[in-house]
Order: C-alpha cells, then sequence, then structure tokens
C-alpha cells in the first residue's frame, strides 16, 4: 500500500494479510484482504471479503522494486483476485454513499477508489466490467454527477461509455496515457487528480 501511495487510507478501509488460512481457504495464504465495509458498521460491519495476490513473484520485478501502480502486474497462471465461493458482485465503498455530496466517483477496482478517497474525493468502485449489475443504479441516481473515471487506454474509454449510457448523471473522465486513478495520482499528486474532476 506505501509502494501505492495509499498507506493513510489502509487503516480506515480496514486492509488486512492472510498470515495463515483456515482448512479449505489455503489458496488465500499470502494475500491481500479488502473488506466489504457495510455502511451502518457495527459488529457485523463486513458485507464480504475478496483477496488480491500480493505474491513477490506477482508484485516486484527482478530489483524487488514493486511494479504497481506504474508498471502491470504479472499475474500468471492465476487471478489477481479471488472471492468467497459464491458470492456476488458487489459496489466497494458504500459507506460513501451515505454522506451528503453533490457527486461520487466511479472507478473499476478498489485501489483507484481508495485512491480517490485519499484525495477527499467520495468514490464506489465495481469489481470488472463483467460485474456490473442493474441494482447499482438507483443508489447513484441522486447524485448531481457520477465521475465515471476511465482508465488510460481504449478498452478502459469504451468500457465507461458503455456505463455512462446507464447513468443520466454520468461524466465520463479519461485519465489517458495509460494511467487508472492510482498510477495517476502516484505520478501527478494529489491536487492534479482532484483536477481532474474539477475540484481545486
Amino acid at each position: 500500500m506505501k509502494a501505492r501511495g495509499l498507506e493513510d487510507v489502509a487503516e480506515r478501509f480496514a486492509l488486512g494479510y492472510v498470515g495463515s488460512a483456515l482448512t479449505g481457504h489455503e489458496q488465500r495464504s499470502g494475500t491481500l484482504v479488502l473488506p466489504y465495509l457495510r455502511p451502518a458498521g457495527g459488529p457485523h460491519g463486513v458485507a464480504t471479503l475478496r483477496f488480491r495476490c500480493i505474491a513477490d513473484r506477482c508484485v516486484r520485478d527482478e530489483t524487488g522494486a514493486y511494479l504497481a501502480p506504474t508498471r502491470k502486474e504479472s499475474h500468471r497462471g492465476h487471478g489477481k483476485y479471488l472471492s468467497l465461493p459464491g458470492d456476488m458482485p458487489r459496489l466497494f465503498n458504500t459507506p460513501s454513499l451515505i454522506p451528503v455530496s453533490p457527486f461520487i466517483v466511479l472507478t473499476e477496482g478498489e485501489f483507484d477508489a481508495m485512491a480517490w478517497e485519499s484525495v477527499g474525493a467520495p468514490a464506489i468502485a465495481y469489481q470488472g466490467t463483467n460485474t456490473w449489475r442493474d441494482h447499482f443504479i438507483p443508489p447513484l441516481l441522486g447524485f448531481g454527477t457520477i465521475f465515471i473515471i476511465a482508465d488510460g487506454d481504449e478498452a478502459g474509454t469504451t468500457a465507461a461509455e458503455k456505463l455512462a449510457a446507464l447513468l443520466p448523471n454520468a461524466k465520463v473522465i479519461v485519465l489517458g496515457d495509460g494511467h487508472d486513478s492510482n498510477s495517476f495520482l502516484h505520478e501527478f499528486g494529489a491536487a492534479a487528480l482532484r483536477e481532474r474532476i474539477g475540484l481545486s
């Protein structure tokens, strides 16, 4: 998280690490834990968990430097993420839907939502282009603007435009040059990221 410039928000998102796994969950050993927190919090404040591979062979180069956020990681032979068996796609960081705000930022991927939250912009994330569900739409209709962040490539822009067609209050923000929100923050800083959606 420090390499991604997100160490300041890691505790707020209650991130964890699987040092040892229960029987039947061994494939999650050594992964980063991304809790999907419920807006109400409380003793049952976690809706689900996702697990992200952070094995050195996948996330570091030959010198030991982290690849992300400026270079692509190499997760060969397995996916970057694991969900709990039978879990359904969900929105990440739904507590940001509750406070009054004229806008919300919508990203593809949890780290990108964390990047926006780290610069003071309320943000939620969906898990990937194939995970969008129609029931995600109603909670977003109360915002004046939904800033849909398009990763800076053709696939990212196409996905963002397709999603924007479902949301009458959407504006697509293209970061360009192959950037996602986290890499843009890392390269250009918080003020530049905020400026992309018109915040000073």
